[in-house]
C-alpha cells in the first residue's frame, strides 16, 4: 500500500470518528435540554397544585387522560388526550394547564390557545384554566361561540 493511500484511509477513518463524535456530542445536549425541562416541567407542576389548592381548587386527578373520538371523513379516529390537572371548585369540572417560560402561558401563543380549546372539548369540562406558577396566576380562559 503506498503512502498516500495509507494517508487517505486515514483521513478517511479521522472523518467517521469525527461524524460518531459530532452525533454522540449533539445527542448528549439534547438530552441535558431535555432533563432541564423535564425538571422545570416537574417543579412547575408541584407549585401549581399547590397555587390551585390555595386558591380554592380541589384537584381531582394529575395527569388526567381521556379517549376522544374526532371524526375525519364522518371516520371516528380515536386520541388519548392528557391534561396537566382536572380540578374542581364551586360544582364545576375543570381543566388546568400549568405553562411555564416566557411565552406558553400567553393565550398569544397559538399552540395553547388550541391545546386549551382541545381540553375544554375532549374532556367535556365546564371550563379550561391557564396556570402559570412562576408569576402565581390562575386565568379561566373562556370561548365565546
Amino acid at each position: 500500500m503506498s503512502r498516500l493511500e495509507t494517508w487517505a484511509i486515514a483521513a478517511l477513518v479521522g472523518a467517521l470518528v469525527a461524524l460518531v463524535l459530532a452525533r454522540w456530542a449533539r445527542a448528549w445536549t439534547g438530552s441535558r435540554r431535555a432533563v432541564r425541562r423535564a425538571r422545570r416541567a416537574i417543579a412547575g407542576e408541584d407549585a401549581a397544585a399547590r397555587l390551585l389548592r390555595r386558591a380554592g381548587y380541589d384537584v381531582v386527578a394529575r395527569q388526567a387522560t381521556t379517549r376522544w373520538y374526532p371524526r375525519v371523513d364522518g371516520e371516528p379516529h380515536e386520541t388519548e388526550v392528557r391534561a396537566d390537572f382536572l380540578v374542581e371548585a364551586r360544582g364545576e369540572l375543570l381543566v388546568a394547564e400549568v405553562k411555564t417560560g416566557e411565552d406558553a402561558p400567553s393565550l398569544g401563543n397559538a399552540a395553547t390557545r388550541r391545546q386549551l380549546l382541545e381540553y375544554l372539548v375532549a374532556f367535556e369540562a365546564d371550563g379550561v384554566l391557564l396556570v402559570c406558577p412562576e408569576r402565581g396566576a390562575i386565568h379561566r380562559v373562556e370561548f365565546p361561540s
